[in-house]
């Protein structure tokens, strides 16, 4: 697919924001440049390559692509450029694993060029930034979730400079050397437009000159344009790509905020101690059992160690047990012996329904025995 070129657009606003930072957040991945300066003047030292490792070992995480992009006075030559990778083919993590890692190491040029003297950092600024831009401008056209972007920057060089801010290894015909050059205004308006965050330590290396490690965290974003439509209509995609995104989640958050009160109203009620009262044809005298609760069970006829309590009926053994399964109420037989409920004799584990229930237990000789349960709940 050939994708437009991207250039800076609208501002977005907050809710515009926080909704693509939420769409960031329920999906992985980050795009991650790490760009080298070649020039002898930084001349990356242990101490730097340790660094460096360490980022790329306890920073880089599964899903996200990492791009390596050398530099001095341009851009070095990458490989596979094109419109939908414009920083060239990444290195895919899939996982953690070593090999991923050592890609990326390898990547990363052992040595300065001592043939490289002159360093035009904000013709790199501006092909890394409109770059990585791009990625997510594509991403944002083929409705795609966007990703979180991160540049770590190792050179000597003074990182978002003004424009027309000449350092000193400035090419002499570089067209950043002038103010309001083209190139200038572009790399200013990317500056102003990506969300830039950084933050830099100094390292020094074997000639005693210092260089910098930044990182610029850019928070996610793409370029709006809003166009002028018959009608009084304004034609814009932001909004449309947001509800794209974000339809399913929301409704799924909808839904579970409709569900939260039936489920706290259910478990309220399973924490809930029910009362259960005994009596039968042969004494009236109701006895009250132990509070019955989810999982607990009574034994019917003798007692059993598995058992809170136990309802009496005729012979010495286990009839069945009255066991309670979240709000629902079961009788499962054991089979020693007979027990009906509702004129059938129960074979097999069974709901009960009704308050109160009448259970038929009878003796040796086939005598009813009518047991009255009342569940106070």
């Amino acid at each position: 697919m050939k994708f437009q070129t991207v250039t800076p657009g609208q501002s977005l606003t907050s809710q515009q924001k926080a909704g693509l930072e939420l769409i960031t957040r329920l999906h992985s991945g980050r795009d991650v440049v790490l760009a080298i300066d070649l020039t002898e003047s930084v001349g990356i030292n242990n101490e730097g390559r340790i660094r460096l490792r360490q980022i790329v070992e306890d920073s880089i995480k599964p899903g996200d692509s990492v791009y390596v992009v050398p530099f001095a006075s341009k851009v070095v030559s990458l490989e596979g450029v094109s419109n939908s990778n414009p920083l060239g083919n990444p290195i895919e993590f899939t996982n953690s694993s070593k090999d991923n890692i050592d890609k990326v190491l390898q990547k990363i040029p052992p040595t300065a060029d001592l043939k490289l003297q002159n360093t035009d950092i904000q013709q790199a600024e501006l092909t890394i930034y409109q770059g990585i831009a791009q990625l997510n401008q594509n991403r944002f056209q083929q409705n795609q979730p966007i990703k979180p972007q991160s540049v770590v920057w190792i050179t000597d060089a003074p990182l978002l400079a003004n424009s027309g801010e000449q350092w000193i290894e400035t090419p002499a015909n570089s067209p950043f050397r002038l103010q309001n050059s083209p190139e200038s205004k572009e790399r200013q308006s990317w500056l102003k437009s990506l969300p830039i965050n950084k933050r830099e330590l100094t390292i020094e290396n074997a000639q005693l000159k210092s260089y910098k490690l930044a990182v610029v965290d850019i928070a996610p974003n793409v370029q709006e344009f809003c166009t002028i439509a018959p009608n009084s209509k304004e034609l814009c995609q932001v909004n449309s790509y947001l509800s794209g995104q974000l339809w399913l989640p929301t409704a799924i958050f909808t839904l579970g905020l409709a569900i939260l009160p039936f489920l706290l109203l259910y478990l309220m009620n399973l924490c809930k101690k029910w009362r259960v009262i005994v009596s039968s044809d042969v004494n009236d005298e109701e006895k009250e059992c132990r509070p019955l609760l989810h999982g607990k069970c009574f034994a019917i006829g003798d007692s059993d160690a598995k058992c809170i309590d136990e309802i009496n009926c005729p012979g010495s053994e286990v009839r069945a047990y009255l066991e309670r399964q979240g709000n629902q109420l079961y009788l499962v037989p054991t089979n020693l012996a007979t027990i009906h409920w509702k004129g059938k004799e129960i074979n097999k584990r069974t709901r009960l329904i009704g308050n109160p229930i009448q259970l038929n237990c009878p003796d040796e000789k086939n005598n009813d025995f009518y047991i009255k349960i009342k569940i106070k709940k």
